[in-house]
């Protein structure tokens, strides 16, 4: 198993490249970690690169998960390439790459993969420092500046950030499609990309899809999806096809949990809006509220097309009388002044009813991560407790 320690320059990125291309070529293994990151220590004990990998193994994601459990995904080079080819295909043709997100997440890693298999060279975004517009805007002029299609993957803090830039916006617009992962798009910012002329593609998927499986709420090529436990509409999302692990590293017990009859059992909740999927966020993460379960993501989608908010996540506290209280943790948008909690209730009683309403707003100048993207909702929980 090759190790590739990413600093967030380009020098190791290059070398994951190459170790990529012997990865889907010639057998051999590639663990991609970030270097930065506290847990890097925690993620690689727990990967045993010391010992032998499973078969059939091309790259080895660590990753925390939604739980803050190390694991490792199990990814064939088919299942790299079902991934890499089926997103070509939707996009438009196969195109120059520009790479933002770290590379030792799925949809970094899978920038590079579509890369190889387009024969072209991607261009890095320099994070050393943290995630610019400036950076962002140089790296762009590179790939821009090639003939053929154009392609990038953010995540949507990323893309906020660069609509805010004028060059970077400017720069975003020479993308022939920019793919948006790592967590959920809110209607208010996908109306602003649009607004500002730049093409973007909501994507849905996770390192153990391969990347994103479902653009715009359609299933790539390849890819089956249905909804297990269906209750009024809403189920567990579940997902077939090549693009798919092959299991968790040392885990076969939890594999065969998750991986059962050719699906992957996501744990997530969806429903569909005629063909499209509509992703409802995490199952365990519903809340419970005086016997009435609600979705937090809906929630904050209402909160986000308000507006006064730049980030809303809500999650369920502890209360003697609910069983659980909605509450929601909110930043404001800069230069708008503060958020009317009266008009946000107000807002969110009006489309999803008075059970929704959260019980308490908190205010918070940012919020804690996991990943690339992700809301941290347990860190988001205990500083709203504290407070």
């Amino acid at each position: 198993m090759r190790e590739i320690v990413l600093d967030g320059s380009p020098e190791p990125v290059l070398e994951l490249t190459e170790a990529l291309h012997a990865a889907l070529n010639d057998g051999e293994t590639v663990l991609p970690l970030a270097g930065t990151d506290p847990s890097c220590a925690a993620l690689r004990a727990a990967m045993a690169p010391e010992d032998p990998v499973e078969p059939e193994t091309a790259v080895l994601i660590a990753t925390s998960g939604s739980t803050g459990e190390p694991k490792g995904v199990l990814l064939s080079a088919t299942a790299l390439r079902a991934s890499a080819t089926a997103t070509h295909e939707r996009l438009g043709g196969d195109g120059h790459w520009l790479l933002a997100t770290p590379a030792c997440y799925i949809g970094g890693v899978q920038v590079l993969v579509r890369a190889l298999l387009a024969d072209t060279e991607p261009g890095i975004v320099e994070t050393r420092g943290g995630f610019v517009p400036e950076a962002f805007t140089a790296a762009a002029a590179g790939v821009l500046n090639e003939p053929g299609r154009h392609y990038t993957a953010l995540v949507p803090t990323q893309l906020a950030k660069l609509l805010e830039d004028g060059a970077a916006c400017e720069a975003l617009r020479g993308f022939d499609a920019i793919v948006l992962g790592g967590a959920a798009t809110s209607p208010s910012l996908r109306a602003r990309a649009v607004d500002a002329g730049v093409r973007v593609v909501a994507a849905y998927g996770m390192s153990e899809t391969a990347s994103g499986c479902v653009y715009d709420g359609i299933p790539l090529d390849g890819v089956g999806v249905r909804l297990a436990g269906e209750s009024d509409g809403i189920g567990v999302i579940e997902v077939s096809g090549s693009v798919l692990a092959h299991g968790y590293r040392r885990a076969p017990e939890h594999t065969a949990e998750s991986f059962v009859d050719g699906w992957f059992r996501t744990g997530d909740l969806g429903r569909f809006d005629g063909e499209r999927l509509e992703v409802l966020g995490r199952a365990d993460d519903m809340i419970n509220s005086g016997g009435v379960k609600l979705a937090p993501a809906l929630i904050e989608r209402v909160l986000l097309a308000q507006p006064s908010v730049a980030q809303a996540c809500v999650v369920g506290m502890p209360d003697e009388h609910w069983g659980e209280a909605v509450v929601a943790a909110i930043v404001p948008a800069s230069g708008v002044g503060g958020p009317d909690e009266a008009k946000l209730a107000a807002a969110v009683r009006a489309e999803l009813g008075k059970a929704a309403v959260p019980k308490r707003f908190e205010r918070l100048p940012t919020f804690p991560m996991r990943g690339p993207g992700k809301v941290d909702r347990g860190a988001v929980r205990e500083a709203m407790g504290e407070s």
